[in-house]
Protein backbone atom coordinates (compact mmCIF):
# COMPACT_ATOMS: atom_id res chain seq x y z
CA UNK A 1 0.00 0.00 0.00
CA UNK A 2 1.54 3.13 -0.73
CA UNK A 3 1.85 5.83 2.13
CA UNK A 4 0.05 8.33 0.48
CA UNK A 5 -3.37 6.10 0.18
CA UNK A 6 -2.74 5.22 3.93
CA UNK A 7 -2.93 8.58 4.64
CA UNK A 8 -5.84 8.98 2.85
CA UNK A 9 -7.34 5.69 4.43
CA UNK A 10 -6.63 7.29 7.89
CA UNK A 11 -8.06 10.50 6.90
CA UNK A 12 -11.31 8.65 6.04
CA UNK A 13 -11.67 6.92 9.28
CA UNK A 14 -10.89 9.85 11.24
CA UNK A 15 -13.46 11.88 9.25
CA UNK A 16 -15.83 8.73 9.81
CA UNK A 17 -15.51 8.12 13.10
CA UNK A 18 -16.59 12.55 13.69
CA UNK A 19 -19.36 11.78 12.13
CA UNK A 20 -20.74 9.03 13.84
CA UNK A 21 -20.20 11.22 17.02
CA UNK A 22 -21.79 14.40 15.14
CA UNK A 23 -24.58 11.91 14.16
CA UNK A 24 -25.31 10.26 17.62
CA UNK A 25 -24.79 13.92 19.60
CA UNK A 26 -27.44 15.56 17.40
CA UNK A 27 -29.63 15.96 20.30
CA UNK A 28 -32.15 18.61 21.52
CA UNK A 29 -31.36 18.25 25.13
CA UNK A 30 -27.82 18.54 24.21
CA UNK A 31 -28.29 21.51 21.30
CA UNK A 32 -31.85 22.66 20.23
CA UNK A 33 -30.40 23.45 16.52
CA UNK A 34 -29.81 20.22 14.31
CA UNK A 35 -26.09 19.46 13.88
CA UNK A 36 -24.33 19.72 10.52
CA UNK A 37 -23.41 16.86 8.83
CA UNK A 38 -25.84 15.37 11.55
CA UNK A 39 -27.14 12.73 8.99
CA UNK A 40 -24.13 10.09 8.16
CA UNK A 41 -23.94 8.28 11.09
CA UNK A 42 -25.11 4.49 9.77
CA UNK A 43 -23.24 5.71 5.85
CA UNK A 44 -20.06 6.01 7.81
CA UNK A 45 -20.03 2.96 9.10
CA UNK A 46 -20.54 1.18 6.02
CA UNK A 47 -17.50 3.02 5.01
CA UNK A 48 -15.92 1.52 7.77
CA UNK A 49 -16.89 -1.56 6.62
CA UNK A 50 -15.03 -1.44 3.66
CA UNK A 51 -12.13 -0.40 5.01
CA UNK A 52 -11.48 -2.97 7.29
CA UNK A 53 -11.93 -5.31 5.03
CA UNK A 54 -9.22 -3.79 3.02
CA UNK A 55 -7.47 -3.31 6.07
CA UNK A 56 -7.35 -6.97 6.97
CA UNK A 57 -7.00 -8.18 3.37
CA UNK A 58 -3.89 -6.30 2.97
CA UNK A 59 -1.99 -6.94 6.38
CA UNK A 60 -3.05 -10.80 6.04
CA UNK A 61 -1.13 -10.76 2.85
CA UNK A 62 2.07 -8.90 3.91
CA UNK A 63 2.38 -9.56 7.64
CA UNK A 64 -0.35 -11.95 9.85
CA UNK A 65 0.42 -14.73 7.58
CA UNK A 66 0.62 -16.83 10.75
CA UNK A 67 -3.22 -18.10 12.39
CA UNK A 68 -1.49 -17.28 15.78
CA UNK A 69 -0.40 -13.50 14.78
CA UNK A 70 -4.07 -13.09 12.68
CA UNK A 71 -6.09 -14.34 15.93
CA UNK A 72 -3.64 -11.94 18.57
CA UNK A 73 -3.45 -8.98 16.27
CA UNK A 74 -7.73 -9.09 15.62
CA UNK A 75 -8.46 -9.70 19.48
CA UNK A 76 -6.19 -7.02 21.00
CA UNK A 77 -7.47 -4.67 18.31
CA UNK A 78 -10.90 -5.43 19.69
CA UNK A 79 -10.61 -6.03 23.00
CA UNK A 80 -7.79 -3.60 23.72
CA UNK A 81 -10.95 -1.04 23.47
CA UNK A 82 -14.34 -3.14 23.71
CA UNK A 83 -13.54 -4.80 27.46
CA UNK A 84 -12.81 -1.19 29.01
CA UNK A 85 -15.64 0.34 26.95
CA UNK A 86 -18.01 -2.00 28.08
CA UNK A 87 -16.74 -1.18 31.70
CA UNK A 88 -16.93 2.64 31.36
CA UNK A 89 -20.20 2.56 29.62
CA UNK A 90 -21.54 0.62 33.05
CA UNK A 91 -19.81 2.95 35.62
CA UNK A 92 -20.24 6.38 33.44
CA UNK A 93 -24.23 5.44 32.83
CA UNK A 94 -24.64 5.25 36.38
CA UNK A 95 -23.40 8.51 37.64
CA UNK A 96 -24.87 9.90 34.49
CA UNK A 97 -28.26 8.28 34.95
CA UNK A 98 -28.46 9.98 38.66
CA UNK A 99 -27.18 13.63 37.30
CA UNK A 100 -29.09 14.11 34.48
CA UNK A 101 -31.87 11.38 34.02
CA UNK A 102 -33.63 12.47 30.97
CA UNK A 103 -30.21 12.64 28.63
CA UNK A 104 -30.67 8.54 29.34
CA UNK A 105 -33.31 7.23 27.04
CA UNK A 106 -31.51 4.05 27.07
CA UNK A 107 -32.25 0.67 28.83
CA UNK A 108 -30.41 0.00 32.13
CA UNK A 109 -31.36 -3.22 32.82
CA UNK A 110 -30.58 -6.94 32.43
CA UNK A 111 -27.01 -6.48 33.65
CA UNK A 112 -25.70 -9.87 33.41
CA UNK A 113 -27.23 -10.92 29.96
CA UNK A 114 -26.21 -7.17 28.57
CA UNK A 115 -22.85 -7.47 29.65
CA UNK A 116 -22.25 -11.23 28.53
CA UNK A 117 -23.55 -10.26 25.41
CA UNK A 118 -21.53 -7.52 24.96
CA UNK A 119 -18.35 -9.61 26.06
CA UNK A 120 -19.17 -12.16 23.23
CA UNK A 121 -19.98 -10.07 20.76
CA UNK A 122 -23.74 -11.58 20.28
CA UNK A 123 -25.61 -8.70 21.03
CA UNK A 124 -27.29 -8.95 17.16
CA UNK A 125 -26.98 -12.29 16.09
CA UNK A 126 -30.35 -13.78 14.77
CA UNK A 127 -33.29 -11.51 15.39
CA UNK A 128 -31.84 -10.56 19.14
CA UNK A 129 -30.91 -7.14 19.40
CA UNK A 130 -29.03 -6.01 22.92
CA UNK A 131 -28.29 -2.71 23.46
CA UNK A 132 -24.84 -2.24 25.13
CA UNK A 133 -26.94 0.20 27.82
CA UNK A 134 -26.12 3.39 26.12
CA UNK A 135 -23.57 2.40 23.91
CA UNK A 136 -25.87 2.07 20.67
CA UNK A 137 -22.59 2.34 18.27
CA UNK A 138 -21.35 -0.89 19.56
CA UNK A 139 -23.75 -3.41 17.49
CA UNK A 140 -20.96 -2.28 14.63
CA UNK A 141 -18.17 -3.89 16.22
CA UNK A 142 -20.60 -6.52 17.35
CA UNK A 143 -20.50 -7.38 13.35
CA UNK A 144 -17.29 -6.75 12.46
CA UNK A 145 -15.76 -8.69 14.61
CA UNK A 146 -17.02 -12.22 13.48
CA UNK A 147 -16.08 -11.08 9.57
CA UNK A 148 -12.45 -11.10 11.13
CA UNK A 149 -13.44 -15.00 12.19
CA UNK A 150 -15.08 -15.75 9.35
CA UNK A 151 -12.48 -14.12 7.16
CA UNK A 152 -9.91 -15.94 9.47
CA UNK A 153 -11.26 -19.44 9.11
CA UNK A 154 -11.37 -19.23 5.21
CA UNK A 155 -8.09 -17.80 5.55
CA UNK A 156 -6.15 -20.61 7.70
CA UNK A 157 -8.19 -23.45 7.48
CA UNK A 158 -8.24 -25.74 4.64
CA UNK A 159 -10.13 -24.80 2.00
CA UNK A 160 -13.23 -26.81 1.86
CA UNK A 161 -12.88 -27.28 5.81
CA UNK A 162 -12.46 -23.47 6.03
CA UNK A 163 -15.64 -23.03 3.85
CA UNK A 164 -17.79 -25.49 6.08
CA UNK A 165 -16.83 -23.97 9.13
CA UNK A 166 -17.62 -19.89 7.74
CA UNK A 167 -20.90 -21.44 6.60
CA UNK A 168 -20.93 -23.15 10.11
CA UNK A 169 -20.08 -19.82 11.83
CA UNK A 170 -23.03 -18.30 9.37
CA UNK A 171 -25.67 -20.06 10.45
CA UNK A 172 -25.32 -19.56 14.21
CA UNK A 173 -25.10 -15.80 13.56
CA UNK A 174 -27.86 -15.13 11.42
CA UNK A 175 -29.38 -12.92 8.61
CA UNK A 176 -28.34 -9.50 10.00
CA UNK A 177 -24.97 -9.98 10.28
CA UNK A 178 -24.62 -11.62 7.33
CA UNK A 179 -26.61 -9.33 4.79
CA UNK A 180 -23.69 -6.80 5.94
CA UNK A 181 -20.68 -9.01 5.07
CA UNK A 182 -20.94 -8.26 0.96
CA UNK A 183 -20.29 -4.96 2.22
CA UNK A 184 -16.87 -6.01 4.57
CA UNK A 185 -15.70 -8.33 1.58
CA UNK A 186 -15.98 -5.77 -1.15
CA UNK A 187 -13.08 -4.47 0.81
CA UNK A 188 -11.36 -7.67 0.87
CA UNK A 189 -12.13 -7.56 -3.48
CA UNK A 190 -10.96 -3.91 -3.46
CA UNK A 191 -7.51 -5.03 -2.20
CA UNK A 192 -7.18 -8.35 -4.28
CA UNK A 193 -8.76 -7.36 -7.83
CA UNK A 194 -5.77 -6.71 -9.14
CA UNK A 195 -6.49 -5.04 -12.33
CA UNK A 196 -7.94 -2.23 -10.17
CA UNK A 197 -4.58 -1.84 -9.41
CA UNK A 198 -3.10 -0.31 -12.85
CA UNK A 199 -6.35 1.91 -13.43
CA UNK A 200 -5.54 4.42 -16.06
CA UNK A 201 -4.87 7.86 -14.45
CA UNK A 202 -7.97 9.14 -15.83
CA UNK A 203 -10.43 6.20 -15.25
CA UNK A 204 -8.90 6.56 -11.67
CA UNK A 205 -9.90 10.46 -11.40
CA UNK A 206 -13.34 9.86 -12.98
CA UNK A 207 -14.21 7.20 -10.33
CA UNK A 208 -13.37 9.62 -7.49
CA UNK A 209 -15.05 12.59 -8.77
CA UNK A 210 -17.77 10.39 -9.90
CA UNK A 211 -18.04 8.62 -6.57
CA UNK A 212 -17.71 11.74 -4.49
CA UNK A 213 -20.62 13.32 -6.20
CA UNK A 214 -22.19 10.04 -5.95
CA UNK A 215 -21.99 9.82 -2.13
CA UNK A 216 -22.92 13.24 -2.02
CA UNK A 217 -26.17 13.04 -3.93
CA UNK A 218 -26.99 9.82 -2.35
CA UNK A 219 -27.06 11.75 1.20
CA UNK A 220 -28.93 14.67 -0.55
CA UNK A 221 -31.96 12.72 -1.70
CA UNK A 222 -31.73 11.01 1.26
CA UNK A 223 -31.93 8.02 -0.57
CA UNK A 224 -31.33 5.79 2.40
CA UNK A 225 -34.87 6.24 4.23
CA UNK A 226 -36.77 6.42 0.46
CA UNK A 227 -35.38 2.66 -0.19
CA UNK A 228 -35.79 1.72 3.57
CA UNK A 229 -39.54 2.64 3.11
CA UNK A 230 -39.95 0.82 -0.11
CA UNK A 231 -38.44 -2.09 1.38
CA UNK A 232 -40.43 -1.43 4.96
CA UNK A 233 -43.90 -1.39 2.43
CA UNK A 234 -42.65 -4.65 0.77
CA UNK A 235 -41.71 -6.95 3.90
CA UNK A 236 -43.78 -5.48 6.61
CA UNK A 237 -43.31 -3.18 9.68
CA UNK A 238 -42.40 -6.21 11.68
CA UNK A 239 -40.00 -8.02 9.83
CA UNK A 240 -38.36 -4.66 8.87
CA UNK A 241 -37.62 -3.67 12.88
CA UNK A 242 -36.28 -7.06 13.59
CA UNK A 243 -33.56 -6.49 10.98
CA UNK A 244 -32.19 -3.21 13.22
CA UNK A 245 -28.68 -2.29 12.04
CA UNK A 246 -29.19 -4.03 8.78
CA UNK A 247 -32.23 -3.36 7.51
CA UNK A 248 -30.97 -0.46 4.97
CA UNK A 249 -29.00 -3.39 3.51
CA UNK A 250 -29.87 -2.41 0.15
CA UNK A 251 -29.33 1.11 0.19
CA UNK A 252 -26.33 0.03 2.04
CA UNK A 253 -24.83 -2.06 -0.74
CA UNK A 254 -25.13 1.39 -3.13
CA UNK A 255 -23.13 3.37 -1.17
CA UNK A 256 -20.38 0.57 -0.47
CA UNK A 257 -20.34 0.49 -4.35
CA UNK A 258 -19.26 4.05 -4.01
CA UNK A 259 -17.03 3.79 -1.64
CA UNK A 260 -15.50 1.29 -3.34
CA UNK A 261 -15.38 3.59 -6.21
CA UNK A 262 -13.52 6.50 -4.26
CA UNK A 263 -10.91 3.92 -2.69
CA UNK A 264 -9.64 2.20 -5.97
CA UNK A 265 -9.37 5.67 -7.60
CA UNK A 266 -7.69 6.98 -4.62
CA UNK A 267 -5.60 4.28 -4.73
CA UNK A 268 -4.01 5.52 -7.96
CA UNK A 269 -4.50 9.16 -7.57
CA UNK A 270 -2.74 9.23 -4.61
CA UNK A 271 0.46 9.41 -5.28
CA UNK A 272 0.07 12.21 -7.38
CA UNK A 273 -1.56 14.19 -4.35
CA UNK A 274 1.84 13.03 -2.08
CA UNK A 275 3.22 15.86 -1.35
CA UNK A 276 0.00 17.29 -0.03
CA UNK A 277 -1.24 13.95 1.75
CA UNK A 278 2.17 13.80 3.41
CA UNK A 279 2.31 17.13 4.42
CA UNK A 280 -0.16 16.25 6.82
CA UNK A 281 0.37 13.08 7.55
CA UNK A 282 1.97 13.60 11.47
CA UNK A 283 -1.43 14.77 12.63
CA UNK A 284 -3.38 12.42 10.40
CA UNK A 285 -1.49 9.43 12.08
CA UNK A 286 -2.21 10.40 15.56
CA UNK A 287 -5.74 11.22 15.19
CA UNK A 288 -6.33 8.10 13.41
CA UNK A 289 -4.41 6.06 16.82
CA UNK A 290 -7.44 7.43 18.90
CA UNK A 291 -10.18 6.49 16.18
CA UNK A 292 -11.16 3.09 17.48
CA UNK A 293 -11.76 4.62 20.93
CA UNK A 294 -13.17 7.26 19.82
CA UNK A 295 -15.84 5.27 18.02
CA UNK A 296 -16.43 2.82 20.37
CA UNK A 297 -16.58 5.35 23.61
CA UNK A 298 -18.46 8.44 22.11
CA UNK A 299 -22.19 8.17 23.27
CA UNK A 300 -21.51 6.77 26.98
CA UNK A 301 -18.48 9.54 27.46
CA UNK A 302 -20.39 12.65 25.70
CA UNK A 303 -23.71 11.36 27.20
CA UNK A 304 -21.88 11.94 30.79
CA UNK A 305 -20.51 14.82 30.09
CA UNK A 306 -23.86 16.56 29.18
CA UNK A 307 -25.09 14.70 32.72
CA UNK A 308 -22.48 16.87 35.05
CA UNK A 309 -22.36 19.91 32.42
CA UNK A 310 -26.19 19.93 32.40
CA UNK A 311 -25.96 23.52 30.05
CA UNK A 312 -28.48 25.48 28.04
CA UNK A 313 -28.78 23.62 24.62
CA UNK A 314 -29.65 26.91 23.49
CA UNK A 315 -26.81 28.05 21.29
CA UNK A 316 -24.11 25.31 20.18
CA UNK A 317 -21.81 26.44 24.37
CA UNK A 318 -23.44 23.09 25.63
CA UNK A 319 -22.59 21.02 22.63
CA UNK A 320 -18.97 22.77 22.06
CA UNK A 321 -17.91 22.29 25.85
CA UNK A 322 -19.66 18.73 26.24
CA UNK A 323 -17.39 17.69 22.81
CA UNK A 324 -13.73 19.05 24.52
CA UNK A 325 -14.29 17.49 27.52
CA UNK A 326 -15.12 14.07 25.06
CA UNK A 327 -12.25 14.34 23.25
CA UNK A 328 -9.61 14.69 26.46
CA UNK A 329 -11.63 11.43 27.80
CA UNK A 330 -10.76 9.75 24.82
CA UNK A 331 -7.08 11.39 24.01
CA UNK A 332 -6.60 10.07 28.09
CA UNK A 333 -8.73 6.71 27.46
CA UNK A 334 -6.78 5.73 24.34
CA UNK A 335 -3.07 6.43 25.74
CA UNK A 336 -4.18 3.20 28.10
CA UNK A 337 -5.87 1.18 25.56
CA UNK A 338 -5.84 1.07 21.73
CA UNK A 339 -2.15 2.71 21.92
CA UNK A 340 -1.03 0.04 24.21
CA UNK A 341 -2.60 -2.60 22.40
CA UNK A 342 0.72 -4.16 21.09
CA UNK A 343 1.63 -5.37 24.56
CA UNK A 344 -1.87 -7.93 24.26
CA UNK A 345 -1.39 -8.49 21.14
CA UNK A 346 2.94 -10.25 21.49
CA UNK A 347 1.52 -11.86 24.92
CA UNK A 348 -1.63 -13.49 23.18
CA UNK A 349 0.07 -14.10 20.36
CA UNK A 350 2.91 -16.55 22.43
CA UNK A 351 -0.12 -18.27 24.28
CA UNK A 352 -1.57 -19.10 20.85
CA UNK A 353 1.31 -20.45 19.44
CA UNK A 354 2.50 -22.48 22.42
CA UNK A 355 -1.17 -23.73 22.47
CA UNK A 356 -0.74 -24.76 18.93
CA UNK A 357 2.76 -26.28 19.70
CA UNK A 358 1.39 -28.57 22.51
CA UNK A 359 -1.76 -29.42 20.01
CA UNK A 360 0.71 -30.60 17.31
CA UNK A 361 2.70 -32.44 19.97
CA UNK A 362 -0.60 -34.34 21.36
CA UNK A 363 -1.74 -34.91 17.56
CA UNK A 364 1.70 -36.83 16.48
Amino acid sequence: MNRAFSVYLDAVRFIAACLVYIYHSNQRLLVKEILPASTYGHSSVIVFFVLSGFVIAYITDTKEKHWATYTASRLSRVYSVALPALLLTLVLDSIGRQLYPALYAYPFDQFLVRSISSLLMLNEIWFVSITSFSNVPYWSICYELWYYVGFGLLMFLPRKLGWWAAAGLGLVLGPKILLLAPIWAAGVVLYRWQRLHTLPMGVAWALVVLSTIGIVAFHVYEVEAQVSAVFKGIIGKGWHTQLTFSKFFISDYLLAVLVFANFAGMRRVAPVLGPMLLKVERPIRFLAAYTFTLYLLHQPLFLFWAAVLRGDPSGYGYWAATTVLLVLSVLAVGYFTENKRHALRIWLEAQLRGLGAAFSVRAA
